[in-house]
């Protein structure tokens, strides 16, 4: 046992803290001080505050159905706000120091998979539904039945398929794979760079992007991504000043002529509930809702049990303390994510770092949440980070989310086609959507033919059939008479 999670088992170790705020967060009763609440909730911040960039660069890159873009200032205010909001209500409700911001993978469903299918207030509206399903899910106890239906195995392969589709993100963002036009004639999709060799200054920045993020992660340093991002940032910036570069793409690294500007709410309540059935049809609405949902809360409940874990605040029967209102708050997140227009907002395993500076309850998140609401103030400085700055994040992001593929079994067929499958047909379809379809339908058919259909959960086949319909859709709406 650590030495962190023998010091909850003290409490009368730590020092007394403020009165009234030490009893309502328990913050000596769980063995803390308010400066290692204070320090875990800096460590906390500068651990994820990359997200103020990634957000606005993974929706800011993709048009909706109409050709339309979000604003990247606009951006930054929706991701700061709901942070804000969010990891401070977690903090006062849950009293787990467990910050809150738009959920990486999540935020790639809806740029990638959902915006071009439909309008961006469309696609923030099946966020706010996704939300509110969790809600449902979580007051009903429902939620223990979708956990159960799910092999687990194959849940993690979901988070590796994430994270493979987020790294190629990175890699075709900053221009290190580009596509060979059709008229090349040829096979490969593919490339190294824009001619099929690596040119151009902003390729350079992000290689060496690359190389400190994966240098500073190795040696674990604190905050290794935010410190990438902001060193190859100033890079950028000297490069742009000394070199002739044509095109950085989205951003154009320069000093900013001001630092601190007023926020642009301009995005905030810009959302339809209902738009997107018509636009997109209710079979696909449906399928990408539940996307939406498989991603955010089994993402959340690893999150949160495993923060939760590290803290020692875990009951004799390792359940999280009020884990009902965790997840309830956690769904209203996803909520406020879309109303907002941030994408879906969900627990940040980031919070370890927190954690190891000794934060053990919400009172961290008051002061987490605190400076994601003076990030609302300096947007003209966030809105400077170029996509070749920002991308070596995504892959080392990707890399993490890669190695949960130790946990699959890769000598039991039964969960290690499905498994592949889920993985290999993200990225290569660019969608997510398709991968956890192909591994569900490959399990329930493996299964099948291996005499085991009836440890496949009613739940899973139900789903499986949706995505089967969704797979075949085009022979089916011709049989139908629909086309």
């Amino acid at each position: 046992m650590s030495d962190t999670k023998k010091a909850v088992g003290r409490p009368s170790a730590a020092p007394q803290a403020a009165g009234g705020v030490d009893r309502w967060f328990r913050i000596t009763e769980r063995g803390s001080t308010l400066g290692r609440e204070i320090r875990g909730g800096l460590a906390t911040f500068f651990t994820m505050a990359y997200i103020l960039v990634l957000n606005p660069i993974i929706l800011g890159s993709a048009k909706d159905k109409f050709g339309h873009q979000l604003d990247t200032g606009q951006l930054v205010t929706a991701t700061a706000l709901v942070a804000c909001v969010m990891t401070v209500i977690m903090g006062v409700g849950g009293n787990l120091p467990l910050a809150i911001a738009a959920g990486l993978g999540l935020n790639a469903v809806v740029a990638f998979q959902i915006a071009p299918l439909m309008s961006w207030a469309d696609a923030m509206g099946l966020v706010v539904i996704e939300g509110v399903l969790i809600c449902v899910l979580v007051l009903t106890g429902l939620r223990e039945a979708i956990m159960n239906a799910i092999p687990q195995q194959l849940k993690q392969a979901i988070g590796v398929g994430i994270g493979l589709f987020i790294a190629f993100i990175g890699f075709v963002d900053a221009g290190f794979v580009s596509r060979i036009p059709d008229a090349a004639n040829t096979t490969v999709p593919v490339q190294l760079g824009a001619v099929g060799r690596l040119t151009g200054w902003p390729v350079l920045v992000f290689c060496l992007g690359v190389l400190l993020t994966v240098a500073l992660l190795a040696r674990k340093v604190k905050g290794a991504i935010l410190i990438s991002i902001v060193t190859m940032t100033v890079v950028a910036i000297a490069v742009n000043a000394v070199a002739d570069v044509k095109s950085w793409g989205l951003t154009t690294p320069k000093v900013p002529d001001k630092v601190v500007a007023a926020p642009d709410f301009g995005l905030v309540g810009h959302f339809s509930l209902f738009g997107g059935f018509g636009e997109a049809g209710a079979l696909t609405v449906v399928l990408l809702v539940f996307t939406l949902i498989l991603s955010d809360f089994f993402d959340a409940m690893g999150t949160i049990v495993g923060i939760s874990a590290e803290a020692g605040l875990l009951d004799e029967q390792g359940q999280v303390p009020g884990i009902g209102r965790v997840l309830f708050i956690d769904g209203a997140a996803a909520i406020a994510g879309g109303v907002g227009s941030a994408s879906s907002n969900t627990a940040y395993i980031e919070s370890a770092a927190g954690v190891g500076e000794g934060a053990r309850t919400g009172f961290a998140n008051l002061v987490t949440g605190g400076l994601f609401g003076l990030a609302l103030f300096l947007t003209p400085l966030l809105t400077i980070v170029p996509l070749q700055a920002a991308a070596p994040a995504l892959i080392a992001v990707g890399f993490l989310m890669m190695t949960h593929v130790k946990h699959i079994d890769w000598d039991r067929y039964e969960i290690a086609v499905p498994a592949f499958l889920t993985i290999a047909a993200m990225p290569f379809t660019y969608s997510i959507t398709d991968g956890i379809g192909a591994g569900f339908l490959s399990y329930v058919v493996i299964k099948t033919v291996l005499g085991k259909a009836r440890e496949v959960n009613w739940l899973l086949w139900g789903v499986s059939a949706l995505f089967l319909v969704y797979f075949a859709i085009d022979p089916v709406e011709q049989v139908l008479g629909v086309k």
